[in-house]
């Protein structure tokens, strides 16, 4: 699996994802979430597989241990590169989602999201009504996984230093919210630069915004991939 940019294809139909896989002659690293799968479903995986594309599907399964093992038998079969579920729904929900997806598939990376890149510590406390530091919530949550025999976790950049520290530099850190210096916000809260990313500590970056919706995406992925592999 490559370390590429991940472009998270924020997009509601298979014509916008192929007019905008169109504009580049590369092989691409992308994310297909939940706003996308649930309005297309595999037959856009197919289509994105062949033009040679890798695949993170990134629909973050939460639910009952069997349930979950189930979806994760069905996800298996269309062998994308990448998969993942909540932490959240404890240690024997993501043994039965590693089961699930080993079922018929050897090489797909499943990981854990933590904490989305949009909690803030006063909502971890006042909402989730967990009193500790975002930082030990989500490294509580990746020794679970990682426990667990999964692959990585999802979590900010900001918290990659102390994943490495404790879980090693082999378990892959997918971090979201990546913005370049000159890009808004939006709904991200815990972010960085890709350069700052790599310094922490990611193994991959995730970026949606500035690539899709900038005026020359190429051209934002091109800055985006340098500043990153460098």
């Amino acid at each position: 699996m490559d370390t590429l940019p991940i472009i998270a294809l924020d997009f509601d139909s298979t014509e916008k994802v192929e007019s905008f896989l169109d504009q580049f002659d590369e092989p691409l690293f992308v994310k297909v979430g939940m706003e996308l799968f649930y309005q297309t479903g595999p037959e856009l995986i197919k289509k994105i597989q062949q033009r040679g594309h890798q695949i993170f599907l990134d629909l973050k399964l939460h639910d009952i241990p069997n349930t979950v093992n189930k979806a994760m038998e069905g996800l298996a079969k269309l062998n994308v590169d990448m998969v993942n579920v909540h932490a959240a729904g404890g240690v024997k929900m993501m043994e039965q989602a590693l089961a699930g997806i080993r079922k018929y598939n050897p090489e797909t990376k499943i990981i854990a999201v933590t904490q989305l890149t949009s909690t803030t510590e006063e909502m971890l406390h006042n909402e989730q009504n967990i009193q500790s530091t975002i930082e030990e919530a989500v490294l509580h949550y990746a020794k679970l996984a990682q426990q667990t025999n999964l692959d990585g976790v999802v979590c900010s950049p900001l918290e990659t230093n102390i994943l490495t520290e404790a879980l090693g530099e082999s378990f892959l850190k997918v971090t979201p919210g990546i913005r370049p210096k000159d890009a808004a916000q939006n709904d991200q809260k815990r972010i960085t630069t890709p350069e700052e990313a790599k310094q922490l500590g990611s193994t991959h970056i995730v970026v949606g915004r500035p690539i899709t919706q900038s005026d020359d995406p190429v051209a934002s992925y091109q800055k985006i991939k340098e500043s990153w592999l460098g």
